[in-house]
Parts: structure tokens; sequence; C-alpha cells
């Protein structure tokens, strides 16, 4: 591990990383929460390395960011992966309470927004997550909107994700992010993806068919002086994907389900993603690693496009 040139912070960087930023080679932030609250062990792990080997091999070095015993870590040594893989009441933390874990010496998994946070304190200019957080469905009842929103309009970072959970509103947090001025920006499609299906019903209100447009997009930005983040919604691949109105059926039941069982806050979503596992008999599971490793490959390619 080696440490940043700050004392203040206790921040960490893995070897690789740090090598990679003395060099100023491409660099993908990945976040930890699907590690730690997506799927068991050791799917979790496998899955973790395979997305680290896939932005390897596109040329871009991977930094997973968590925060362990009050360090925050950009980038994990595998022996420090394989440990977080089997942490058991691991903490998940957003812009809230990233702060908190580390001033108390906590573990915790970066969701989106706290990984955006710690990538751009670090230098880093892209993220690959599985889907981002939004506004749930209800809001108007809970006012249950995710911190990630805010984020990509204060942070900045690129994003690439395979569109807002479906087990949100999705034409809500396309409103919101618009209203932010955030530029959401779908991959190689008309058709705002919507996480485990490639159609949310829903056009895209950008579309860029190249990782080196995307990087001449926020290169424009950068020289016009606009502040905040880019969402790049990337659709699963078509083989691996489960139709939207398939998914609906099921998201449907977890919401049922998780209405009964007064399910709230921060464990909503967690909740409705082990639902769904079982409604699907495992499907969703394999779509959402499919869809993280294809998220991984953009990413890679953005980050080495901006370099």
């Amino acid at each position: 591990m080696t440490k940043p040139s700050s004392p203040l912070l206790p921040m960490e960087y893995s070897d690789e990383v740090a090598a990679a930023k003395a060099r100023g080679a491409p660099i993908v932030a990945l976040e930890s929460t699907i590690i730690t609250h997506g799927m068991p062990f050791p799917g979790n792990l496998n899955m973790a390395r395979s997305v680290e080997a896939i932005i390897r091999e596109e040329g871009a070095v991977p930094a997973t960011i968590a925060v362990i015993d009050g360090i925050l870590h950009i980038g994990l040594e595998d022996a420090e992966l394989e440990v977080l893989a089997q942490t058991e009441g691991a903490m998940k933390l957003s812009r809230a309470d990233l702060a908190f874990a580390i001033a108390e010496r906590r573990t915790g998994a970066t969701t989106v927004a706290a990984t955006m946070i710690a990538a751009a304190r670090a230098g880093i200019r892209v993220f690959a997550t599985g889907g981002i957080g939004g506004v749930h469905r209800k809001a108007e009842e809970s006012f249950d909107i995710s911190a990630d929103l805010d984020e990509l309009a204060r942070t900045g970072v690129i994003v690439v994700c395979a569109g807002a959970k479906a087990i949100l509103d999705i034409p809500k947090t396309l409103e919101v992010l618009e209203t932010r001025g955030v530029p959401v920006v779908t991959y190689d499609s008309e058709i705002f993806p919507a996480f485990w299906s490639r159609d949310s019903g829903l056009k895209s209100p950008l579309m860029l068919n190249s990782p080196a447009a995307i990087a001449n997009f926020q290169k424009m930005r950068d020289l016009l002086g606009v502040d905040g983040g880019m969402l790049i919604a990337n659709p699963v691949p078509e083989e691996s994907e489960i139709p939207r109105d398939e998914m609906e059926i099921y998201i449907t039941r977890a919401l049922d389900n998780a209405e009964r069982d007064e399910i709230s806050g921060k464990a909503v979503t967690p909740y409705l993603l082990d639902s769904i596992f079982g409604l699907t008999d495992g499907r969703s599971l394999e779509t959402n690693i499919a869809l993280v490793e294809n998220n991984a490959r953009l990413a890679a390619e953005i980050a080495v496009a901006l370099v």
C-alpha cells in the first residue's frame, strides 16, 4: 500500500494504482457495495476479480474503493479484496456517512455517491458500476431519492452504468437528472436501458457510439468549465438481458413483498435485489454480472481515450 501525500486524510492507494498515477496511466474506479451487499461469497469475489481483469485487458488500471478500519482505500490488493468479500456487517456508505466511517475507524463499502467522492479526491475521472440509484417508486409518499443523483450533479466523474436500477421510477429519475443538468448519454442506442433490460421504453436524452466521442464530449465540458459528472448508460448485452415486460412482473412482486415486510431506507434496494434473485431463479444475478463486466470494459475504453 502507498499512502498519499496528505497526512490529514487516512487514505491509501494500492501499489498498482499508485504506480498508475505516477506514470499518468488511465484508471477506472469501482464501487464495493456490489461486493459486500450485492451477492454472496465466493461469487462476489470471482465477479470482482473478473471485472478488474477486464479493465486491465483494455489498458487501464482498476481501483476498487472501500473503507477498511477507517482507511479509505483507493484500489485493493488481492488479499484485501478477498477479505472484504467475506466481511459481514460492513456499512453501506454514501455521502452522508463516508466521513463517519473513516472518523470512527469502521469498515464500509462505497455506493455510487461515495465512490464518486473518493474517485474525485484521488483524481480518477471514470467509474464503472452496475446501475445508479434514483427516484424510488412512490417517492411522492416516501421521499426516497438516492443521493447518487445529487452527486452526479456536483462531482466531476464519468459514471458508466446499465441505466438506473429497474426497481426505480426511471422517468422521474431522468427528470431529476435533467433538472440537475447532468448529461445522460446512452452508448450506441437511442433508447435508455433499464439495468437488466436493454429497453426502458424511454428515449435517451443523448447518444454517442464510441469511447472516443464520449471522451471528446467530456473534454469540451472541461473547456467550458462545466462542473459535475456525466452518466453513460451502457445497455446490457442482448444475449444476457431479461426483457422489460418480464422483469416488471418480478419487480412488482418484490415491491409488494417489501411493503408487506415494512422495508425502508437503505435496506430497500438490497431487499428488492435479493427478492428478485429468488423470483428469477438466479437469472437476475447472471444478468447483473454480465452488465457489470460490460460496463467495466466500456469504462476502461473511455479512460484510455481521455488520457
